[in-house]
C-alpha cells in the first residue's frame, strides 16, 4: 500500500479534470450573461481608522473597468480610508491603490496590480430616452458584506436628478433589490452590460431597499472615465447660473427653471441668457429639476455645445450655449 497510494495520488494529480479544479483565476467559468458580469464586480475592502465602523455595512463593492486593472466604485463606500483591498468572486484578494475621488459624481477609481475581466458598457445613442423604462436590470454586488450576489427588477426611471445624494446626479433608477454594501456595484441590463454604479438607496426611515434605488449612469461614468484617462484628473464644467423651480402659470402650465441669477462673462451670459428667463430643455434634457442642468451641463463637457430652449415674453426660443473651461474643481 506504501507504493501503491503514491502512485495512485500521482495519478489522479495529473488528470487533466483535476488540474483545473485546483488552478486559481481571477474569474469563474459564466454560462450566461449575468455569470460573465459578475466576474466583473468585487468586494471593496476599506482600510478605515481604528475608531471608525459601519456595522451595517463593512464591507462596498467596485466595477472592474477599463484594461482590466482600474476598479470604480462609490465614492461615499471609501468614507476616511486611505488604503483598500478587493476581493474577487473567487476569493483572490488584492491590494488596491486609490487613485482618484469625485464628490461631486460620487465616482472614485482604484488601481489594481493585476488585470481582471471588465466589464462591458451598454451601448445606448439616446442617453436621455425612455425607451429602457420597464426593462430588466439586475444589480450586482456584496450585499451586507455576505459577498458577491445578483437581484433583479426593472429599469424605473432614467436621467434622475436633483435627488441630493451629489452634487451633480444623473441617475438610473431601479426597483432591483439594493441593500448596504452593495454601494460601487453593478446595474446590468439582460445582457449583461453596464448600465449604471450602484450609488444610493432612498428611503425615509432605514437604509434597507424599499424599491426606489439609485446607480449613477454608464454616461455620466464614461464621461469621468474618459477625463480621468487623459491625465489622470476630472474636471467638471461650472455652470454660469442659478437656477430655481419655475411657476407654471408663467408657461402655460410646463415645468421649467427660472434663472434667478447669472454671472456676467459666463457661457450662459455669453449666449444671451438673462435672468428671469425659464430654461425648458438642455440637450434635449427636461429641467423639470434645477438639478437637471447641472447633470446636462456636465455630461455636455467643456468646449461643447448645449442647445437650450428657453422660455421668453410667451414663447419658446432656441439657444445655442458654447462652454466655456472653467470648472466647479
Amino acid at each position: 500500500m506504501k507504493l501503491v497510494l503514491p502512485l495512485l495520488l500521482a495519478i489522479i494529480l495529473s488528470h487533466p479534470a483535476f488540474a483545473r479544479s485546483t488552478t486559481i483565476s481571477n474569474d469563474k467559468t459564466c454560462s450566461t450573461e449575468l455569470s460573465c458580469a459578475s466576474n466583473s464586480v468585487v468586494s471593496l475592502l476599506p482600510q478605515w481608522p481604528p475608531n471608525f465602523t459601519r456595522n451595517e455595512e463593512p464591507e462596498g463593492s467596485g466595477v472592474v473597468v477599463g484594461d482590466g486593472t482600474l476598479v470604480v466604485t462609490a465614492d461615499h463606500v471609501l468614507g476616511p480610508a486611505k488604503k483598500a483591498s478587493i476581493r474577487t468572486i473567487n476569493g483572490i484578494i488584492l491590494d488596491a491603490e486609490i487613485v482618484m475621488r469625485d464628490q461631486f459624481t460620487d465616482i472614485a477609481f482604484l488601481k489594481i496590480p493585476e488585470p481582471l475581466t471588465p466589464i462591458k458598457f451598454a451601448e445606448d445613442s439616446q442617453p436621455f430616452s425612455t425607451e429602457h423604462l420597464g426593462e430588466k436590470a439586475c444589480a450586482i454586488g456584496n450585499s451586507f458584506g455576505l459577498d458577491i450576489s445578483v437581484t433583479c427588477g426593472v429599469i424605473s426611471a432614467t436621467s434622475v436628478s436633483g435627488v441630493g445624494f451629489n452634487q451633480i446626479e444623473d441617475f438610473v433608477q431601479t426597483d432591483a433589490a439594493v441593500n448596504p454594501g452593495m454601494s460601487g456595484g453593478a446595474l446590468v441590463n439582460e445582457k449583461g452590460e453596464l448600465f449604471g454604479l450602484l450609488s444610493a438607496i432612498f428611503t425615509r426611515q432605514s437604509d434597507a431597499n424599499i424599491g426606489v434605488n439609485f446607480a449613477v449612469s454608464s454616461h455620466l461614468l464614461q464621461v469621468v472615465l474618459d477625463d480621468f484617462n487623459k491625465d489622470g484628473k476630472v474636471r467638471h464644467p461650472r455652470p454660469g447660473v442659478l437656477l430655481r423651480p419655475s411657476d407654471p402659470a408663467k408657461t402655460n402650465n410646463i415645468l421649467g427653471s427660472e434663472v434667478v441669477r447669472i454671472e456676467e462673462d459666463s457661457s450662459e451670459w455669453k449666449a444671451g441668457i438673462r435672468t428671469g428667463d425659464i430654461l425648458f430643455s438642455a440637450n434635449n434634457r427636461r429641467l423639470k429639476r434645477a438639478g437637471a442642468y447641472q447633470a446636462a451641463f456636465t455630461l455636455a463637457r467643456p468646449n461643447k455645445k448645449l442647445e437650450l430652449q428657453v422660455w421668453r415674453e410667451n414663447q419658446i426660443i432656441e439657444v445655442t450655449v458654447q462652454l466655456d473651461d472653467k470648472t466647479l474643481n
